[in-house]
């Protein structure tokens, strides 16, 4: 068994044990932003840590109103530009805190007398010696290249700084993800199953809205790193707006489809696709009662949720799906070829 596979099945327990111990974070943050409240939000990351920053971007827009940007770390470190972070609160987020480009946007945000927050999974790092209020996502070390339990953690946090910034996203509703997480791993054995069918696929696009329109690029970057598909991402809208002229018969299609907003979207751009006799694999949940013949195939999680608290879970089969795909071509998940687990980038 892969070391991916075990750290994906250690969510459950790590998203736990972080949200217990972090509690305490929130309560310190939330007073430092009564004492100066932020006008806007910026999200610092790379990877798949910048893949939970556009998480973020959506939740705390949504939750609080309060305008939240990507930064671009390139501007500072490749053209030396000077940003004014006066009045905004700087989150960095990377799993080794050692990301060179984010550390110096946060170090240059701190001495802009920015309020600034680091988000890592490794308590010594340079990122908690620069932040000065320090979330850790509690997931152990991660061993495989891939990041799968730091993704979810740094999902998790997101929703506990949302929660500081004063969204109104109930305690006890977070509880319920680690147990969520749990059951959506038990489709393990389905998708493994269904892994096999796509064993030749060498391209595939995977398709999100909202709140899960980061798990559109997170899935797609594990079908990239770990099994060398070429997998674009895309939101309904953008898909729709000229993209949607690559589909022929039989391409293949990866969908994330919650009930709630998103879907009325979703919904049509699936009519859509079977007309087109696409290739469609939608991940949902029993809250969704899809039409039945609208996609090739459902993986539905044993559970109803709502879609504020969906990301987490829908991950999981996608985590899933390319971890086993990668062993159907023969391939190791834990050591893509020309990557290491840590990047450092200028």
């Amino acid at each position: 068994m892969s070391r991916m596979l075990e750290e994906i099945r250690q969510q459950p327990l790590a998203l736990a044990r972080t949200l217990k111990a972090e509690m305490k974070t929130v309560a310190r943050l939330r007073a430092a932003i009564e004492k100066r409240r932020p006008k806007l939000i910026v999200l610092v990351a790379r990877g798949t840590s910048d893949n939970a920053a556009q998480f973020g971007r959506y939740l705390i827009e949504i939750t609080t109103g309060i305008p939240v940007s990507l930064a671009a770390p390139s501007i500072h470190t490749v053209y030396g530009a000077r940003v004014n972070y006066t009045d905004a609160l700087v989150v960095a987020i990377s799993q080794s805190g050692e990301s060179t480009d984010t550390n110096l946007v946060l170090e240059q945000a701190r001495a802009d007398g920015a309020l600034t927050v680091g988000i890592t999974n490794e308590p010594k790092s340079s990122m908690a010696g620069l932040a000065e209020h320090v979330f850790l996502v509690r997931a152990g070390r991660e061993k495989s290249v891939a990041a799968t339990k730091t993704y979810t953690g740094q999902l998790l946090v997101l929703y506990l700084v949302a929660c500081a910034l004063g969204a109104k996203i109930r305690h006890s509703d977070l509880e319920l993800i680690p147990d969520l997480a749990a059951q959506a791993l038990t489709l393990e054995p389905e998708i493994a199953k269904l892994a096999g069918r796509y064993r030749f696929m060498n391209h595939a696009v995977v398709v999100g809205r909202g709140l899960n329109y980061s798990n559109a690029f997170e899935f797609a970057l594990k079908m990239m790193e770990t099994c060398y598909v070429v997998a674009e991402r895309f939101s309904s809208a953008d898909f729709m707006h000229g993209p949607i002229a690559i589909v022929e018969a039989n391409f293949p299609l990866f969908l994330f489809a919650p009930s709630g907003p998103t879907w009325t979207s979703m919904q049509e751009m699936l009519v859509r696709l079977r007309d087109l006799k696409a290739e469609t694999m939608v991940i949902t949940d029993k809250k969704n009662r899809i039409p039945e013949g609208l996609a090739t195939r459902t993986v539905r999680l044993p559970f109803a949720v709502d879609e504020i608290l969906s990301p987490i879970p829908y991950i999981i089969p996608a985590q899933i799906f390319a971890a086993h795909l990668a062993v159907e071509k023969n391939l190791n998940p834990d050591q893509p070829r020309t990557l290491s687990k840590v990047t450092l980038t200028i």
